[in-house]
């Protein structure tokens, strides 16, 4: 067995060292009070509860409640609307610019918001129909029901027996004034087969086909050039109902051809003009053999190649394409 002197001089050298240390990091923090014992290369002693943040000031309670929206066509319908909706909610108080804050916002059908107590304005929009209440929220939660007094609008155009591609037209939606003869625009890029919605009222619907055949059926801005075939009509939506309108263009599509002889291929580097037979100039094109829509009636086609002129009368008629050759005689 070993003598027990030496392990009780060890035991006292140890608790010596670590008082040495102690000392040593104590005097570092007070000629550095940014010195810590990590800076010094020894492992602090972490709490079992772990390090504890300074307790902050306690922040205010802010009580809230749920909000719970619907809405509806008509003040009679008992099913709300399913779709198409975008509800906004702002602070009731005016910012200093005069604007008011936005809060919430959902594209939900009747959307569940947990807002704080106070008092709010409430927007619901369905394409250009909307409506706005002033809601209170006071401890508990509350239900609304907003009422847009509106309709839907849903728009085909034909062209012939067969629907138009969307893409190939141009639909303007218009509100008639009484004290302008203008009508103004309200909507000038409706897509043809969406529902659109509408507050109750009258309106004026304007659709323009476009022209997309090909080389010159483009503007300088690289959308389609608007034809002469424009129809229109006057409608009136109801609240709470869906009203169908369907426009029937008459157009067909006319290439244009400067020939030697009937039948003969067409000459190249050659400038077309089409005018009404009252001297309106409808399009100007350039090509062998551009094609361009025109709306069904009776036309001028103008051919100019090496500075020689040729002119020819011709006939559309609706969904009929054809060539149009014009003799360089």
């Amino acid at each position: 067995m070993m003598p027990k002197a030496p392990r009780t001089r060890s035991a006292r050298m140890v608790r010596l060292i670590a008082l040495a240390v102690a000392l040593a990091v104590a005097g570092a923090a007070r000629a550095d009070p940014a010195a810590t014992a990590m800076d010094m290369g020894i492992a602090p002693v972490i709490p079992p509860g772990g390090l504890l943040a300074p307790r902050s000031h306690a922040e205010p309670r802010v009580d809230r409640s749920t909000l719970l929206l619907s809405a509806f066509l008509s003040a009679s319908d008992t099913q709300p609307v399913r779709s198409g909706l975008v509800w906004r909610v702002f602070d009731e108080t005016a910012q200093p610019d005069g604007s008011h804050r936005l809060v919430a916002q959902s594209t939900d059908a009747a959307p569940s918001l947990s807002l704080p107590d106070g008092t709010y304005i409430v927007h619901a929009a369905m394409g250009l129909a909307g409506m706005t209440k002033r809601v209170v929220i006071a401890g508990q939660p509350t239900s609304e029901r907003l009422v847009l007094n509106a309709g839907g609008l849903r728009i085909v155009a034909m062209l012939g027996n067969q629907p138009i591609n969307p893409a190939k037209l141009k639909i303007s939606i218009y509100v008639p004034e009484r004290s302008n003869a203008e009508a103004k625009l309200i909507l000038g890029n409706a897509k043809a087969g969406d529902v659109i919605g509408l507050p109750e009222g009258s309106y004026h619907v304007v659709s323009t086909l476009l022209d997309t055949t090909g080389v010159g059926s483009l503007g300088p801005n690289g959308v389609a050039n608007a034809t002469n075939s424009v129809v229109s009509a006057d409608l009136r939506v109801q609240a709470g109902k869906l009203t169908d309108a369907t426009l029937r263009h008459r157009a067909a599509v006319m290439t244009l051809k400067l020939v030697s002889k009937p039948g003969g291929e067409a000459l190249a580097n050659s400038a077309f003009t089409i005018l009404t037979p009252g001297g309106d100039v409808i399009r100007e094109l350039i090509g062998a053999f551009p094609s361009v829509v025109l709306a069904e009636g009776e036309y001028v086609a103008i051919a100019r190649h090496d500075s020689r002129t040729f002119q020819a009368t011709f006939k559309v008629q609706s969904t009929l394409d054809r060539d149009v050759e014009i003799l360089a005689q």
